[in-house]
């Protein structure tokens, strides 16, 4: 038999508090890997090899790029939500708009680091290695971001 933790009572305030820190904890981590993914592939947009890459390689870096700003954006929503409402004793409703909005942007994260591994690997080995691998590695990612977190889950309630 598992003992469960059980969190001392706190009042809403406190709870609205807590579960805002912890979100503000998660999103430093997701914003900063990223922002260097992100400076990351700006940089490599103006190389000269990748300039002579073919179709394939743009597209997939284009992709890439794309999500990679999105989950930035996703990211930084939550801040500037919480600017725009500051003492407007909303956070009851921005706490769960903000969950939704990292849990977006961890979806375009995932597709973003595939698409950067992809880019990466297609460079040093060939095309149908680099999309087997990217393919494995996604799989573990959504494995380990989300079968496993929803299976806790079930087997917790």
């Amino acid at each position: 038999m598992s003992e469960r933790y059980t969190r001392p009572r706190e009042d809403e305030g406190e709870r609205l508090d807590r579960q805002w820190n912890e979100l503000l904890q998660e999103l430093r981590l997701a914003q900063t890997g990223t922002q260097i993914l992100f400076a990351f592939l700006l940089s490599i947009a103006f190389q000269q090899r990748f300039q002579d890459a073919d179709a394939f390689t743009h597209t997939v870096f284009a992709v890439t790029l794309v999500t990679t700003a999105l989950a930035m954006g996703l990211f930084l929503a939550p801040v500037s939500f919480h600017r725009i409402v500051f003492q407007q004793k909303v956070r009851d409703r921005m706490i769960p708009i903000a969950d939704k909005l990292a849990a977006a942007g961890l979806v375009f994260l995932v597709a973003a680091i595939a698409g950067g591994l992809l880019l990466a690997i297609d460079v040093v080995l060939s095309r149908t290695v680099a999309l087997i691998v990217d393919g494995v590695v996604l799989i573990c990612f959504l494995l380990l971001w989300y079968v496993l977190p929803a299976w806790v889950k079930r087997n917790n309630d």
